[in-house]
């Protein structure tokens, strides 16, 4: 494969992401997904008695894009505040990536940020 979106970062985490599976007891609970396409992503998140995020497990199908930029970005939001990851952007995203999306592929690779900010946006008990 020629195409930079497949590159070998992006296809481990698709098939070998550490965070797929499910916690416990999860603190912060969110499900997304984008009709269009089909993705879905369910996140979850426990948090420290410090108020960082602790552990982050995810579920979901789609395309490589979707699940590969979701298991980055629960490496890079491990141990991160709420306040961290609220100040994650779209395009902090896109350079945990590292390849140019076209808009199409844009909603899948901020498939996972968009539900990592809906868990984060109320700190409280699990929810879905």
């Amino acid at each position: 494969m020629d195409d930079p979106l497949y590159r070998e970062e992006i296809l481990d985490h698709y098939y070998s992401s550490p965070h797929r599976g499910h916690l416990e007891s999860p603190d912060l609970v969110s499900d997304l997904d984008n009709p269009l396409c089909g993705d879905e992503i369910h996140l979850e998140l426990s948090l420290g008695t410090d108020g960082r995020i602790n552990q982050v497990r995810f579920e979901g199908h789609g395309c490589v894009i979707s699940q590969a930029a979701t298991s980055l970005l629960a490496d890079r939001v491990e141990g991160a505040t709420l306040d961290e990851v609220r100040q994650i952007t779209p395009v902090d995203v896109v350079k945990l990536l590292g390849v140019t999306l076209s808009p199409t592929r844009m909603k899948c690779g901020l498939l996972g940020w968009k539900a990592l900010q809906k868990a984060v946006a109320e700190p409280g008990p699990a929810r879905e």
